[in-house]
């Protein structure tokens, strides 16, 4: 297992340029909150030209500059998306499929049997999603990862990770990349196990921001939601501001 603290600058990606997108899901250390963010990166210009935009359900990505967006194609989707008592965290609009699937009564797991990695050759970008549900005064969580087979674009490995009773303290990260490469190395194994400090949503946002590449950084979304009561605290960093 791969255990993380975000306690110490750089050790939550340390020698990593470019994890691509990822989703953090977990357990604030006193064990009364629940805690998920969401990163973006980008090595191009059209990736790069992005902010994340709050909305009255959750956020989605825009272009800072409508005049530099060249395709928005895979990079302009809603991350973030909350219905009842759900929340729903992924990177691209398999968000809406998820949000769709659950409105009719089904579940996380059903919405991702109809989705496939991202179509960019050579690099199948995987997709990645997560979802916090909050049932009787408790929250669990689940992640999932669509990718190619070793990058071969025929075939389609689906990835499933549920988390019950989740432990104060402890989250799970996931990504899209394992590191830069030509095409890119999609994520492999189980989400990696990080220990959360005890700190508020402000502190955790910065320790977040800072350990992310400088270059390839755009834009971070971090939410700590009460498990008794459901409210919500959010914060969202833009590099184009």
């Amino acid at each position: 297992m791969d255990v993380y603290s975000v306690n110490k600058v750089s050790a939550l990606l340390e020698g990593n340029s470019y994890p691509g997108r990822g989703i953090i899901l977990g357990n604030t250390a006193d064990g009364k909150k629940r805690v998920a963010a969401y990163f973006i990166m980008g090595r191009s210009v059209n990736s790069r030209n992005r902010v994340f935009i709050e909305e009255c359900d959750g956020i989605r990505t825009e272009a800072k500059d409508p005049a530099l967006m060249k395709d928005p194609h895979l990079i302009i989707y809603h991350p973030v998306r909350e219905i009842g008592n759900d929340l729903i965290v992924t990177n691209g609009d398999q968000t809406d499929t998820i949000y769709d699937f659950v409105k009719e009564g089904k579940t996380f797991s059903e919405a991702l049997e109809t989705r496939e990695f991202e179509p960019d050759a050579p690099n199948y970008t995987p997709r990645i999603s997560g979802i916090i549900r909050r049932e009787n005064n408790d929250m669990n969580y689940a992640l999932s990862i669509l990718k190619s087979a070793a990058g071969d674009g025929s075939s389609c490995q689906r990835y499933s990770f549920a988390y019950s009773n989740p432990i104060a303290g402890k989250a799970k990260f996931i990504h899209t990349y394992t590191n830069e490469g030509d095409p890119l190395p999609s994520f492999e194994g189980e989400p990696k196990t990080l220990e959360l400090p005890d700190v508020d949503i402000d502190t955790l946002t910065d320790l977040i921001w800072t350990n992310l590449n400088e270059d390839n950084k755009v834009s971070l979304f971090v939410r700590y939601i009460d498990i008794e009561t459901g409210e919500a605290e959010t914060r969202i960093v833009n590099k184009n501001v």
